[in-house]
């Protein structure tokens, strides 16, 4: 575990140290602007059914059992999904998603950067996630990052960083596989590409 890794001062994030940490980077093909990779971002609704590999299982699996945004902070509170317009630089937006096994927790969404030619979104849980019933992420215990950056004319870079604090409870702690492949199916759903497309991002 990386209990002094300090994180780079472009995410913003105070704690140190992580139990997991996975990195993506990719080019990709996109001829329009930044705000029109909002949209995939603000549709919560579409995360569900969204399918990564299952190392364990050995098969593709879902990710996410369902999705909806939120008016605020507060469980339960539905609404439709966000509209680009409601994404702009600095606006603060909640969703709430039910992992395949972490189950059901609330998450904040900050759009850090938001440009015809660069897009920065912060993500991280601000409730408790249990797997079955059990804590095993406290709020802010699982954070992610994404940076979209036009490099040409029809060529965009993705980067995406996602820490699992170092009090990650034990029971989700330590396979790498699996937080890896859910990683690369979060990518594959921004950027448009089937999230059963194989080879997965680990076997």
């Amino acid at each position: 575990m990386g209990s002094d890794w300090k994180p780079p001062a472009c995410t913003g994030w105070a704690e140190t140290g992580f139990t997991t940490l996975v990195t993506i980077a990719a080019r990709f093909p996109h001829t329009l602007e930044a705000g029109s990779m909002l949209r995939p971002i603000g549709a919560i609704s579409e995360l569900a059914g969204m399918s990564y590999w299952s190392t364990t299982h050995k098969q593709w699996r879902t990710l996410i059992v369902d999705a909806y945004a939120l008016t605020g902070s507060q469980s339960g509170q539905r609404r439709e999904d966000f509209t680009s317009d409601e994404m702009k630089e600095g606006k603060v937006l909640y969703f709430e998603q039910v992992d395949n096994l972490s189950g059901k927790a609330t998450y904040r969404m900050h759009i850090v950067e938001a440009s015809a030619s660069r897009l920065v979104v912060d993500i991280e849980n601000v409730s408790t996630m249990r797997y079955f019933f059990i804590p095993v992420l406290p709020p802010g215990e699982l954070q992610s990052m994404y940076f979209l950056d036009r490099e040409s004319d029809n060529v965009w870079r993705f980067y995406s960083i996602v820490r699992t604090g170092k009090n990650a409870n034990g029971l989700i702690a330590g396979n790498e596989s699996s937080s890896i492949n859910r990683a690369v199916a979060f990518y594959r759903h921004m950027v448009g590409i089937p999230t059963t497309q194989e080879p997965p991002g680990a076997r």
